[in-house]
């Protein structure tokens, strides 16, 4: 099954990582390459809201560290996974909203990244997230 971004209302130069059903679970997720800048985003559905109808913590920290994945990896296919990721809340986000992420590349090492993302709805800052990401080198 192919999933793609305009049936989401998300821009179509947004493409869909393969592979990672918890994410299309979640999301599904999208991202795209700005020159050296990795960009993410994903529409509000249903499911991504708590008792209160803004997007529970948890699909939000899941985002970030998509968006934190991307940025280490550069779009590319290289494998990664996440060592740490710190998290702050600053705004909600509610039903139907495009959240749409940013990530910073810090240090990009051998085998570790260091980045931070922030995640918006309407250019209004909603989570930072920053993140230790290794790099999973082939055997």
């Amino acid at each position: 099954m192919t999933i793609e971004a305009e049936d989401y209302e998300i821009p179509a130069h947004y493409k869909h990582w393969v592979g990672d059903k918890a994410e299309d679970y979640i999301g599904p997720f999208f991202f795209y390459m700005d020159d050296t800048t990795p960009r993410t985003a994903f529409r509000v559905q249903d499911h991504n809201c708590n008792a209160h109808d803004s997007v529970h913590g948890g699909v939000l920290m899941a985002f970030a560290d998509y968006t934190l994945c991307i940025g280490a990896n550069m779009g590319e296919s290289e494998s990664v996974v996440t060592v740490s990721c710190s998290n702050e809340f600053v705004a909600p986000a509610y039903l139907g909203d495009l959240i749409e992420g940013e990530c910073h590349i810090i240090r990009r090492g051998k085998s570790m990244v260091f980045t931070r993302c922030e995640l918006r709805v309407d250019e209004k800052p909603i989570l930072n997230s920053s993140g230790v990401i290794k790099r999973i080198m082939g055997n």
